[in-house]
């Protein structure tokens, strides 16, 4: 089942990824439970489907981890805004974003 786009948590979604500040970063499980939902994977829906316009790499997946599949192109945005990341070394190619570092909560 596909969500429309026009419905209140796609709506929702989109706006709380929008608000994200430039260098950091929500999980998916942090968008939904501002939402007060646990439905992470249902986020992540969302912004595959509606996202491609939002700030997308600021939503990471638990650990600090880019989007599946994206991670060069994530890396690139991350390096632009100055989010902090975690590398055993400048040159390799595997990171994550340090999610203590960078996360970041909408204000209540």
């Amino acid at each position: 089942m596909r969500l429309a786009p026009d419905s209140p948590f796609v709506e929702h979604v989109l706006a709380i990824v929008e608000s994200i500040p430039r260098g950091r970063v929500m999980t998916y499980g942090d968008v939904a439970a501002v939402l007060g939902s646990r439905a992470a994977r249902v986020v992540g829906q969302v912004m595959s489907h509606y996202g491609a316009d939002m700030p997308w790499w600021r939503v990471v997946r638990s650990g600090g981890h880019p989007p599946f599949q994206h991670e060069a192109r994530a890396l690139t945005h991350y390096l632009t805004e100055g989010t902090p990341l975690l590398r055993r070394s400048p040159a390799d190619a595997h990171y994550r974003v340090d999610y203590a570092a960078a996360r970041w909560s909408p204000p209540a």
